[in-house]
C-alpha cells in the first residue's frame, strides 16, 4: 500500500504552549511549518495550567535570575542540569515581557506592572523568605497563554491539522529523523509526513496513575513513538504528585492558593506544614508538601470519614480576593468537591501531575543520545520542547510556574535551532526510507485483525492500578519489584488488544488503543527506573534508602525500550557563565 505524502520544512507534533512556541519561531522565519494536534490548540493540556509562569521581574520586590537558578536547582535536589537551568531562569523575564507584547491578559499590580504571587520552593536571596515571582492571570495563567499563542500562530500563517494522531517517528538509514507518519481521525487515513525537522511537544504521560491532574490526551505519544524509535527516555523515575488534587476527583487545584495565603489543615484543625518546613510552611516545594500530607494521613490525622485526605482553607482570604484572583478555583471546588470555599475547606490530596523525565534533550531543545564515545551525540533533524523533554531543567522535582516558563523558553530555543538547522545544514529534504509508515500501517492491521483478545479499557485500568500502587508518592524495594513484574505483564497483555470497532471514520476505539501502546511504553519505563534507583531524591522518595546518595546516584537514568536496559549518563554540573551551585541539605 502506498501512503501517502505531505511534505514541510518543520513538523510539530502538539498544539500546546512548547509547540505553539516553537511553530511561531519557524513561521515566522518563513519556513513552510505544520503543527499536528488531536485537540483543537486552545484544547491542549497547557490550558490547565492555572497559578502563573515565574519570572524574576521584581515588580513587587527585589528579585534576581541567580535566585530563581539557586531555588530551581534546590527544588530539582541537584539532578538538574545547571547550563539548561541558568538559561532558562535568565530568559525568563524576556519571555514574560515577550508574552505580554504579545497581548497576554496578565494581571495588573495599581501602578500597572505585570501582577506576581508567591509560589512553592521560590525565595529571595536563596531560601531567605518568599518571594512573588509568579506571573499570574487570575488562576487561568496557562489559558490566557495558549489563546496568546495560536492567535500569534495563526497571525503568523502556521498550518494546522487538527484531530490528527501522529503514530511513529521515521528515521533513516543513518538514523536521522526525516518525518513522522500520522493518522487522521476524521477519515481514518494514515499520512506520511516529510520534513526538514520534527519536533515533539506532546506532553506528558500522567495517565499511568490511575488518580491524575492530567487530561485524557496525555498519554505520552512522544514518548511511545520515541522508544519504538531507538531513543532512550530519561529520569522516567521521577514523578510529581501536586500536592492539592481535588480529593476522589484528582482535579487540580492551583498551588497560587497557598500563594495567595491559603493553608493546609489536618483533623485536629492543625497548620501541619509548620512542623515539616518551618521557614516556607505551605510554600515548601511540591514533592516536600506531598510527603507532609501523605505522612499526616499515614499517621491518623487525615480528614473525613475515612481519614484519607487532609483540607486546604482560603475562607479566611475573603470573598474579593477568592472571586477576584481564584474564580476559577471556586468553581472547581463547588463543581468537584461540592464546597463553597468561600464559606469551607476544599478536602485534597497529593495526585499525579508532572513528568519530570522524557526526550533526553540539550537547552537548544536538540534531541541527544549516547554515540560512540559521546553520552549526549545530537540525532539530526529530531527535537523535543516542554514536558514530553527532559533538558533536565527539572531534575528530580519542579517547583511550581518553572512549567510553563519551560514551555515559551525551550519552545523557542527548539524553534530557533531547527531555523538554523534546516537552513544551514538541511536546506532540501533527504529522501523518505522505502519502508517509511510500514510500522503504523502494521500496528493498525493489527488491531484490525485481533480476535479472542482483551479490552482496552480493561488493560488500560491494570496499568494504572499498578502504576498507582508501585510507583506512588512512598516507595520501597519490594512494591517496586512487584511492580516491575507486573507491568511487563501488562505490556503482555497491550500486544492482544482488541477493539470491536473497525470502522475508519472518527473511531475513537483505535485512537484510544493506539494511545495505550504509548502508555505502556512509559509505565514500564517508569517501573524499571524507579526500581533502579537506591536513594531517595526529590519526588522519588524510597522508604528503605532514604538518603540521598550524591557519591552513587547524582546521574541520569536513560532507559531502552528494545531490550529494557538501562544506562546512566553525568548531571551537568557546568553553568552557562556563573559557578556551580555545590549540593546541600535540602531544608526549608
Amino acid at each position: 500500500m502506498t501512503i501517502p505524502v505531505r511534505r514541510f520544512d518543520a513538523v510539530i507534533v502538539g498544539g500546546g504552549g512548547a509547540g505553539l512556541r516553537a511553530a511561531l519561531q519557524l513561521s515566522e522565519s518563513g519556513l513552510k511549518t505544520a503543527v499536528l494536534s488531536k485537540v483543537f490548540p486552545t484544547r491542549s493540556h497547557t490550558v490547565a495550567a492555572q497559578g502563573g509562569i515565574s519570572a524574576s521581574l521584581g515588580n513587587v520586590q527585589e528579585d534576581r535570575w541567580e535566585w530563581h537558578m539557586f531555588d530551581t536547582v534546590k527544588g530539582s535536589d541537584w539532578l538538574g542540569d545547571q547550563d539548561a537551568i541558568e538559561f532558562m531562569c535568565r530568559k525568563a523575564p524576556e519571555a514574560v515581557i515577550e508574552l505580554e507584547h504579545f497581548g497576554m491578559p496578565f494581571d495588573r499590580l495599581e501602578n500597572g506592572k505585570i501582577y506576581q504571587r508567591p509560589f512553592g520552593g521560590h525565595t529571595q536571596n536563596e531560601g531567605e523568605a518568599p518571594v512573588q515571582r509568579a506571573c499570574a492571570a487570575a488562576d487561568r495563567t496557562g489559558h490566557a497563554m495558549l489563546h496568546t499563542l495560536y492567535q500569534r500562530n495563526v497571525r503568523a500563517n502556521t498550518q494546522f491539522f487538527i484531530e490528527w494522531m501522529a503514530l511513529d517517528l521515521i528515521r533513516d538509514e543513518d538514523g536521522d529523523v526525516v518525518g513522522v507518519t500520522a493518522l487522521e481521525m476524521e477519515t481514518g487515513e494514515v499520512y506520511n509526513f516529510h520534513a526538514k525537522g520534527v519536533l515533539f511537544a506532546t506532553g506528558g504521560a500522567g495517565r499511568i496513575y490511575a488518580a491524575s491532574t492530567n487530561a485524557f490526551i496525555n498519554t505520552g505519544d512522544g514518548l511511545g513513538m520515541s522508544v519504538r524509535a531507538g531513543i532512550p527516555l530519561e529520569d522516567m523515575e521521577f514523578w510529581q504528585f501536586h500536592p492539592t488534587g481535588v480529593a476522589g476527583a484528582g482535579v487540580l487545584i492551583t498551588e497560587g492558593v497557598r500563594g495567595e495565603g491559603g493553608i493546609l489543615l489536618n483533623a485536629n484543625g492543625e497548620r501541619f506544614m509548620e512542623r515539616y518546613a518551618p521557614n516556607l510552611k505551605d510554600l515548601a516545594p511540591r514533592d516536600f508538601v506531598a510527603r507532609s500530607m501523605e505522612q499526616e494521613v499515614l499517621e491518623g490525622r487525615g480528614c473525613g470519614p475515612n481519614k484519607d485526605h487532609v483540607l486546604l482553607k482560603l475562607d479566611h482570604l475573603g470573598p474579593d480576593i477568592i472571586k477576584q484572583r481564584l474564580p476559577g478555583i471556586r468553581e472547581i471546588a463547588i463543581k468537584f468537591a461540592g464546597v463553597d470555599p468561600i464559606k469551607e475547606p476544599i478536602p485534597v490530596i497529593p495526585t499525579c501531575h508532572y513528568m519530570m523525565g522524557g526526550i533526553p534533550t540539550n537547552y537548544r531543545g536538540e534531541v541527544v543520545i549516547p554515540k560512540g564515545d559521546n553520552p549526549e551525540a545530537r540525532v539530526n533533524g529530531f527535537y523535543a520542547a516542554g514536558e514530553c523533554a527532559c533538558a533536565s531543567v527539572h531534575g528530580a522535582n519542579r517547583l511550581g510556574t518553572n512549567s510553563l516558563l519551560d514551555l515559551v523558553v525551550f519552545g523557542k530555543s527548539a524553534g530557533d535551532s531547527m531555523v538554523e538547522f534546516i537552513k544551514n545544514e538541511m536546506p532540501t529534504w533527504k529522501p523518505l526510507p522505502a519502508n517509511a509508515g510500514q510500522i503504523s500501517l502494521d500496528r493498525i492491521a493489527r488491531l484490525d485483525n485481533q480476535t479472542g483478545g482483551e479490552e482496552v479499557a480493561d488493560v488500560r485500568a491494570a496499568m494504572q492500578r499498578t502504576v498507582q500502587a508501585r510507583a506512588a508518592v512512598f516507595r520501597n524495594s519490594e512494591n517496586l519489584a512487584l511492580g516491575v513484574k507486573e507491568i511487563q505483564e501488562v505490556a503482555e497483555r497491550v500486544k492482544r488488544t482488541q477493539i470491536k470497532d473497525k470502522s475508519k471514520v472518527f473511531n475513537t476505539a483505535r485512537v484510544e488503543a493506539l494511545e495505550l501502546e504509548n502508555l505502556i511504553e512509559v509505565a514500564v519505563a517508569t517501573l524499571i527506573s524507579a526500581d533502579a534507583r537506591k536513594e531517595s531524591r526529590g519526588a522519588h522518595a524510597h522508604a528503605d534508602y532514604q538518603e540521598r546518595d550524591d557519591e552513587v546516584w547524582m546521574k541520569h537514568t536513560l532507559y531502552y525500550g528494545e531490550d529494557r536496559r538501562l544506562t546512566y549518563k553525568p548531571v551537568h554540573t557546568k553553568p552557562l557563565s556563573v559557578e556551580y551551585i555545590a549540593p546541600k541539605v535540602r531544608t526549608f
